[in-house]
């Protein structure tokens, strides 16, 4: 017998889904069975590609959405309810990566602001808005929360927040980024241990380097490409479907089990358990 992933009559929201690791796991969970709606903020010729490419607007839409604030956050959610009816799983994978390295005695204040803001302050909206809408509609299933996830089998609702290796470990010169990495682990972990009861899981998948155009100055730079490949035990970077799977994975029955959980995907070049 095949084996079977299917998401069909789900509903998933993917921010910053128009490009990279986004755009991967919009591509999966389409491939899934499920209705999915995604955000983007500039890259709007590339969200209309995608949003035709994965069955058109029964299927997949693409909203433009600035994420910059909590209130940002909660007006996309809003925007996927009112595009489909229900939100039955969320992806947090949008954020900023100030490409030039900058040495934290000299980090302006309106750079530290902005990664925050985007990083974090929208996370904690969209994050926000999604369990209000999942609780609402065990609510209106009749769905006691004593009866949400009995013996851990059925799941409500499945959030996965995209962190980074720089969670983990901090980053030399990118204070910023690293600093909002970190938290999203800790929101997983305190989400985790008050939402698993009432059958919300909450994951995260933190990538190490993967080949996004975000990434591309970086990687394609002939003095740090080649020592960033080196130090990875797989000796290559990730492919953005290679983050997208596990993204998708957690968001399965066969997931459901796992709650709080970091997944590191990162080729072996951080080793944390």
């Amino acid at each position: 017998m095949a084996l079977s992933l299917s998401l069909s009559g789900k509903i998933a929201l993917v921010t910053g889904g128009s490009r990279g690791i986004g755009a991967e796991t919009v591509r999966l969970f389409c491939e899934s069975g499920a209705r999915v709606a995604f955000s983007y903020r500039q890259a709007r010729t590339q969200a209309d590609v995608l949003a035709a490419e994965c069955g058109g607007p029964a299927q997949c839409v693409a909203i433009n959405q600035d994420l910059s604030s909590a209130a940002d956050g909660r007006t996309l959610v809003e925007k996927v309810v009112a595009a489909f009816g229900r939100l039955d799983i969320l992806v947090a994978n949008h954020g900023v990566w100030p490409d030039e390295d900058v040495p934290f005695a000299q980090m302006t204040d309106a750079q530290w602001r902005r990664t925050l803001a985007v990083n974090l302050d929208a996370v904690f909206g969209v994050v926000q808005a999604a369990v209000v809408q999942m609780e609402r509609q065990m609510t209106q299933e009749r769905r006691p929360a004593t009866e949400s996830a009995p013996h851990g089998r059925d799941a409500t609702g499945h959030i996965v927040l995209i962190s980074s290796t720089a969670g983990l470990r901090g980053e030399a010169y990118h204070a910023d980024y690293a600093v909002t990495k970190g938290a999203l682990i800790s929101l997983t972990k305190s989400l985790s241990s008050e939402l698993a009861p009432r059958g919300i899981r909450v994951n995260c998948v933190a990538p190490g380097w993967v080949a996004t155009d975000m990434s591309a100055a970086t990687l394609t730079d002939p003095a740090t490409g080649p020592k960033i490949e080196a130090a990875i035990p797989l000796r290559r970077v990730a492919t953005p479907r290679e983050i997208a799977g596990p993204v998708v994975f957690l968001c399965t029955p066969l997931a459901g089990f796992i709650s709080g959980e970091v997944l590191n995907v990162n080729g072996g070049s951080v080793l944390v358990g």
